[in-house]
Parts: C-alpha cells; sequence; structure tokens
C-alpha cells in the first residue's frame, strides 16, 4: 500500500459568514469546530473569515490573523485546516487558500481562475502554480470556487489522491456546483471535496451544496441546502488505490502542457 494511512477522516463545514468581521467569524467557526467529532482534515469555506469580496481594499488581511487562528486551531485539533482568505501581500491582493497542518506547517494556493464575472479579477492578483499537498499519506489538490469550471488546470496526472475545492457559490448556480463536483471525481479518478457557504451578502445568496464524493462519482456525506451544518466522510485509501489499478483511467489521458 503506498498510502500511511488507510483511512482520512474529513470533517466539511457548510457555514455562514458575517461580512468583515474575521475576529467574529474566527469565534463562530471556533465553536463549530470543537464540537465536531475527530477528524485528520477540517475543511471550511472561501474567504471564510470575512466574505466574498471582490473590492479587498479595507477587508482583506495584512496581518495574517486568520491564518494565525488557523494554526493554534489545527493544533488543537491535531488535524490539518483549510480554507481560503483574502489577503494583501506587498501589495497585491490574492484569494489565497491556506492548507495548515498541526505541526504548523503551511502550504497556500492562490486562486487562478479569478471571477471576472464580478470584477474579481479587477483587484486580486492571479495565482499561477498548481498546488498539492501531502498530508498524512494522501495528497490533496487546492482549489478555489471558480476553478471547478476549468478541468485542464485539475486534471489528475496521477499526482493527486483528493481535491477540495472551497466557495462562495450563489444559489443561483447551485446545480452547476453540485454537477462539477461528481464530473471532476469522475474525470479524475479522485474524492471531491467541496464546500461551500450558506447565508447572505449583498450581492448573493447561498444555498449550499457542500458535498465529499467518491472516485465513482458517488456522494457519501452532504449537508443539507441552506442548512449550517457540517458532514464526516471517510475517504477509503485503499479502495481508492485497488481501483486505479482495476480500471486504469489516468494512465489513457492525453499529455498536455498548462501555460503559466
Amino acid at each position: 500500500m503506498r498510502f500511511k494511512t488507510s483511512e482520512m477522516k474529513v470533517v466539511i463545514l457548510q457555514h455562514d459568514i458575517k461580512w468583515a468581521c474575521p475576529a467574529d467569524n474566527q469565534k463562530h467557526l471556533e465553536e463549530l469546530l470543537l464540537r465536531q467529532p475527530k477528524a485528520d482534515l477540517y475543511v471550511l469555506t472561501e474567504m471564510f473569515s470575512t466574505g466574498f469580496a471582490t473590492e479587498p481594499e479595507g477587508i482583506a488581511e495584512k496581518d495574517g490573523s486568520s491564518l494565525t487562528w488557523m494554526k493554534r486551531m489545527a493544533s488543537q485539533l491535531d488535524a490539518a485546516l483549510a480554507g481560503s482568505v483574502a489577503t494583501e501581500e506587498n501589495g497585491k491582493f490574492y484569494n489565497r487558500f491556506y492548507f495548515v497542518e498541526p505541526d504548523g506547517n503551511v502550504s497556500h494556493y492562490d486562486k487562478r481562475h479569478l471571477f471576472t464575472y464580478s470584477g474579481e479579477d479587477k483587484r486580486f492578483t492571479r495565482g499561477g502554480k498548481r498546488a498539492i499537498v501531502e498530508f498524512r499519506g494522501v495528497r490533496f489538490m487546492l482549489q478555489i470556487c471558480y476553478d471547478l469550471r476549468f478541468p485542464v488546470f485539475s486534471r489528475n496526472k496521477g499526482d493527486y489522491d483528493a481535491m477540495i475545492y472551497v466557495a462562495s457559490w450563489p444559489s443561483s448556480r447551485v446545480e452547476v456546483w453540485k454537477t462539477l463536483l461528481k464530473a471532476r471525481a469522475i474525470e479524475n479518478q479522485s474524492f471531491v471535496i467541496g464546500v461551500n457557504r450558506v447565508g447572505k451578502d449583498s450581492k448573493c445568496e447561498y444555498q449550499g451544496g457542500s458535498a465529499i464524493i467518491s472516485p465513482y462519482g458517488q456522494t457519501i456525506a452532504a449537508i443539507d441546502d441552506f442548512q449550517e451544518d457540517a458532514a464526516l466522510a471517510v475517504l477509503d485509501m485503499n479502495g481508492l488505490e485497488a481501483f486505479r489499478k482495476k480500471f486504469p483511467v489516468l494512465g489513457d489521458g492525453d499529455e498536455f502542457k498548462i501555460k503559466d
């Protein structure tokens, strides 16, 4: 067996967000996290500390307060914690996905596909590189919301076992979200972890649709729409390895190169 563990326990948190109030959101999420069962990984949403901001001036964090909070919680939970934060660095703004491990190690991915429909591309700096993190023997690809619509960038090159999508995906297009989560799992022979927020901001309503999908395209954990709640799934890593050996789809894919 390639994996260091036969099972990876993942908790997804579908939560509301108080606009531009990191301290309040951290406190609320801490209460939710501490009520959850023991897991290896806990996943929050896109811009979990502020809500989705297309005009980040005065909202994006420069002090790293949410990252500091994530490190504390990961240590307390003895688990990884994942989610994106609107971040300002050297005068530039990033929609940055942090993957924080219990020992304090931090990996990050800057959103590549900025949402032009809302103007996210006008203020934020586009990321370039894929980000794959190995944690407890399982390889996770980090993705944010609109990235879900672009399968070439996320195509599995045999270099990951699960994808994580954190999102602020509005109710008006939620069926697209649910459909594409399954498509990405099937075509990449990978687990897909999709976490979307609930609640409202000044522009949109969000109904969630958070779920964990198996490499067969089956939903193995889900949260009811419009509900702030959590769900646990156990990723069967031995089963994934056996499936890939029995049905070697990934080896038949087309070769390609993505330009940065």
